[in-house]
């Protein structure tokens, strides 16, 4: 299953975020063993120095962990994934903040939309 990259943003980078996404969500476990890095790169089509360069990444970010002759596993860290979850939100949010802005929108005209969504309500 190959992926559709984005033509703006690097290739690795993308790796990086749908298995960070995927871990954030529960689909991969901690402790859970990622594929290796030949599989990956053939299952989302790419290079396998870039599959490389992504378990490289997610190591040193202390997602992953590589052990010898064993594989990489996700971390069992469950504060530093709590961490990478609420990276991931903050920049988010600090996204979505500089997009509302940048359109001319109050944050407290989006609050109320998202809360009369969340109701239920139709404008």
């Amino acid at each position: 299953m190959s992926i559709d990259f984005l033509p703006d943003k690097p290739i690795y980078q993308q790796l990086i975020d749908r298995i960070t996404g995927e871990i954030i969500r529960g689909n991969v476990k901690p402790g859970e063993k990622l594929p290796s890095v030949r599989e990956y790169a053939v299952e989302v089509g790419v290079n396998a120095n870039t599959m490389q360069r992504v378990y490289k990444e997610l190591e040193m970010m202390g997602i992953s962990e590589t052990k010898r002759g064993q594989g990489t596993f996700v971390t069992d860290n469950e504060l530093r994934l709590q961490q990478l979850r609420d990276e991931i939100k903050e920049g988010l949010v600090q996204s979505f903040l500089t997009s509302i802005e940048a359109l001319g929108f109050s944050k407290k005209e989006m609050i109320e939309y998202i809360q009369t969504r969340e109701r239920g309500e139709e404008r």
